[in-house]
């Protein structure tokens, strides 16, 4: 006879296991073109799971743990790219040009002085790969807290605001680097806290 505790365990791991999935597969469909309904249901369902880890504490079975793992980090370094574009361009109003380099496009301003038009300026594309950048941080993060090492995001911001410290002149460069560095490392942190609590 199985015990009431067992099957608990493997109903709540088969759900964190499938809620995942679930997400994970809402964030792949959200990573060409970020959209709000999926967006929306990955999170809730990321949430949902992390309640139920909180309220629950499991003792999930090795492989189940690895496959928890393994989506979840999945999940934290995909997730965060489509997520942080959103909330980019949520606080842009979308007025901010991507360049093709994963950076921002920024027009010089026009002389003192002189009237024109907008397309006047230089055009200049600054903070070149963030997206790259961004990808990286999330897996440094995710594995960190996964590990049991949250030190490691001191360090990450670190070496990010000091690589970055040149680009920072422009005010759109700053607000982009603070949103952008902030919802990914808030994406990633809330992913990987699900996956330490249930697996560790």
């Amino acid at each position: 006879m199985v015990s009431p505790d067992v099957l608990l365990v493997a109903a709540l791991s088969i759900f964190l296991f499938l809620a995942l999935c679930g997400a994970l597969v809402l964030v792949v469909i959200s990573l060409r073109k970020p959209a709000d309904l999926p967006l929306i249901a990955a999170a809730v369902l990321v949430v949902l799971c992390l309640l139920v880890v909180v309220v629950s504490p499991l003792n999930v079975p090795l492989l189940v743990g690895l496959g928890i793992a393994l989506l979840g980090t999945a999940l934290a370094v995909l997730g965060g790219n489509p997520i942080t574009r959103r909330v980019l361009d949520a606080a842009s109003h979308g007025r901010v040009e991507e360049g093709d380099n994963g950076g921002i496009l920024l027009r010089a301003p026009s002389a003192p002085g002189v009237i024109g038009s907008e397309t006047d300026g230089a055009v200049r594309e600054v903070m070149r790969g963030g997206t790259t950048i961004g990808y990286l941080e999330r897996v440094a993060v995710a594995l960190g807290i996964i590990a049991g090492f949250p030190e490691a995001i001191a360090v990450i911001v670190a070496l990010k605001g000091i690589g970055r410290f040149s680009e920072l002149a422009a005010a759109e460069a700053r607000e982009r680097f603070i949103i952008g560095t902030l919802a990914s490392l808030v994406w990633a942190c809330l992913v990987a806290g699900l996956v330490r609590l249930a697996i560790w």
